[in-house]
């Protein structure tokens, strides 16, 4: 297609408040809550798609009784929509880090985040006092098409942030790679529950992440007649030793994120048992930013912390 040709089709976008509009409102399937996420009225909402079906000649919704439903045309393009927004909040993002002097931007999933890395951040901090890291803290920065099995169903590129933290096997096509260290589990508590043995998880409440595999580990504990099925559920680590914490029941926690709470006495190993996965955290990034000073020097800093976990778990 000709340069020309590309500008007639830029012509022909509707405008993107309106797009917009659509959007949040096709997510919601509410205008109330649309116009919550873009700070204005349900009125200015249920305006802006009425213009935009009579620009598009294209009838969006089917406004019912019972609330809103997606027309066959919305919810064909929907999908696409929604990534392009997301394209260009990533895109503006990029933009924003690259015009702030001295910041890195480091993608991890929240449980990560919160208690492994920014615990440890100020010894970086301490290390570079130039450099200022902005932590974007998301499942969905999870690349899911090269296996990655975190934030199932939800997929994004790793481009988002200059450096990436993924759990996952450590297939990234494309990306410099560095293995941090593997993982494994184990039942975590609050020490107001004395636990003797593991055949006392019969009386107890388990609490379950998306990650963590209560049955492989009672198999290795030979432990029977447990139901898994039942208990507390959490789609992030980090509640879930939250609730742990709390004494609402036993956690099969990832050894390294709960350590600092196991140091701080929030929590405690009441059975020997660590289960080891075939998982791990890597560090990812792409090729062209590998010999990036800030990124070096991250890298760097980030694999010595890593070295001491793996070297802690050893002894």
């Amino acid at each position: 297609m000709s340069k020309s040709n590309d500008m007639e089709v830029q012509r022909k976008l509707p405008p993107l408040n309106a797009l917009r509009a659509f959007e949040a409102a096709a997510r919601h399937l509410s205008f109330a809550l649309a116009a919550r996420e873009l700070h204005v009225t349900p009125a200015a909402i249920s305006h802006q798609i009425k213009g935009l079906e009579e620009n598009l000649g294209v009838e969006l919704f089917l406004r019912l009784n019972r609330g809103l439903e997606l027309t066959v045309a919305a919810r064909a393009c929907l999908p696409r929509l929604t990534e392009g927004f997301d394209r260009i909040a990533e895109a503006v993002e990029r933009l924003r880090a690259e015009g702030e002097p001295g910041s890195l931007s480091v993608s991890a999933a929240p449980s990560f985040a919160t208690k492994w890395l920014a615990p440890r951040l100020y010894r970086f901090a301490a290390a570079h006092p130039g450099l200022d890291v902005r932590i974007n803290a998301s499942t969905r920065l999870v690349d899911l098409s090269r296996g990655d099995p975190a934030a199932a169903g939800e997929q994004s590129t790793l481009d988002e942030s200059v450096v990436g933290i993924r759990f996952g096997n450590g297939s990234y096509p494309g990306y410099r790679v560095d293995k941090l260290f593997a993982v494994s589990v184990t039942p975590v508590c609050s020490p107001k529950l004395r636990l003797a043995k593991p055949e006392d998880l019969h009386k107890q409440v388990l609490i379950h992440d998306n990650i963590c595999p209560w049955d492989a580990w009672l198999e290795a504990a030979g432990v029977h007649g447990v139901d898994t099925a039942r208990g507390m559920r959490f789609n992030h680590s980090a509640l879930a030793l939250e609730a742990a914490a709390d004494g609402l029941g036993v956690a099969l926690g990832i050894s390294a994120l709960a350590a600092t709470d196991i140091a701080a006495g929030r929590l405690e190993r009441p059975f020997g048992l660590v289960l080891p996965l075939t998982l791990a955290y890597y560090l990812v990034c792409a090729e062209r930013d590998f010999r990036r000073p800030d990124v070096a020097a991250f890298r760097s800093w980030i694999l010595e912390e890593a070295g001491a976990v793996s070297a802690q778990r050893e002894k």
